[in-house]
């Protein structure tokens, strides 16, 4: 069943855009104000599984939406659904793949970008904004900004594909709901949608095919792991080896999230992490070319 968020921010609106012979790709827009002058930059969100385009626009509270934080600084904030899920979740009732997700993406952005454009990509959306990056290069990509998402699971990949209980729902949100503004369970019912079956299957592959898109990507990368983020292993040794595998990125930095679950977006942390967003993606388009590894 198609999942559609009823309710927006003001000033954002709904948008569709073709891709061929591939079920159409709709989404959520956010732009300057009318004479406010261009937009300083566009920023492709794409979200995790089980969700939708309206988990970057969170409505228990005025703090939580990237888009409207994003477009009241000046900037451009595009969050899509991706191929499986939105209106026409029900053309590709089985999702994509990981590769199939990026291309699909990469044709839908065609001549929507003419400026510098960062990827954003939470969890699941986090490994295709990585592959989009690594495969098709949108025009204008200065770089990619991750959250959730590691390339070594620290739970069973047979977890992940049940996706029921109360031990799923601490992974995906943290030991408390105290972490959340009050109301976001009853909001966020209308952005969650179905993992389709090809996404959850395809868990356990990213430890593999992650390790060779990693690789190819040729644009500053930020990671961002969450104070409880409990899908992926993030300590030292796994944070060194992920790292290391972009060796072609021209910068790559790690980031740690207080007081945060794996639902960056929705949570108390969700305007500071996103303001950290905005200034990573400051930093791509004042970039020089020299590499550098950093956590903080």
């Amino acid at each position: 069943m198609a999942v559609v968020s009823s309710r927006v921010s003001p000033g954002v609106r709904r948008v569709t855009l073709g891709t061929g012979r591939e079920a159409p790709v709709t989404g959520l827009l956010a732009e300057p104000e009318p004479g406010a002058g261009p937009a300083r930059a566009l920023v492709v969100a794409l979200h995790g599984g089980g969700m939708s385009a309206g988990y970057f626009d969170g409505q228990a509270h005025p703090d939580v939406s990237l888009l409207a934080l994003g477009s009241r600084l000046g900037y451009a904030v595009l969050a899509l659904d991706r191929p499986g899920y939105g209106p026409y979740a029900g053309l590709v009732p089985d999702g994509r793949g990981v590769g199939e997700q990026a291309r699909v993406l990469g044709r839908a952005l065609e001549g929507f970008t003419d400026g510098a454009v960062l990827l954003l990509g939470h969890s699941f959306g986090g490994k295709v904004a990585l592959a989009l990056a690594a495969e098709e290069r949108p025009h204008g990509l200065v770089g990619v900004d991750v959250s959730g998402v590691g390339h070594r699971p620290a739970v069973p990949v047979g977890r992940a594909a049940r996706r029921t209980g109360f031990a799923s729902r601490r992974l995906g949100w943290g030991p408390s709901f105290g972490l959340y503004p009050p109301g976001t369970f009853r909001a966020s019912r209308s952005v969650v949608a179905p993992m389709p079956r090809r996404e959850w299957e395809s868990v356990g592959g990213w430890a593999a095919g992650g390790a060779e898109v990693l690789g190819r990507v040729r644009v500053p990368v930020r990671f961002t792991f969450a104070e409880h983020e409990a899908w992926w292993r993030h300590g030292p040794e796994d944070v060194d080896d992920l790292t290391g595998r972009l060796a072609l990125a021209p910068r790559v930095q790690v980031d740690r999230l207080p007081g945060a679950g794996h639902n960056v977006s929705l949570g108390w942390a969700a305007r500071a992490y996103h303001l950290r967003v905005l200034a990573f993606l400051e930093e791509c388009l004042a970039a020089g070319g020299e590499r550098a590894v950093s956590e903080s």
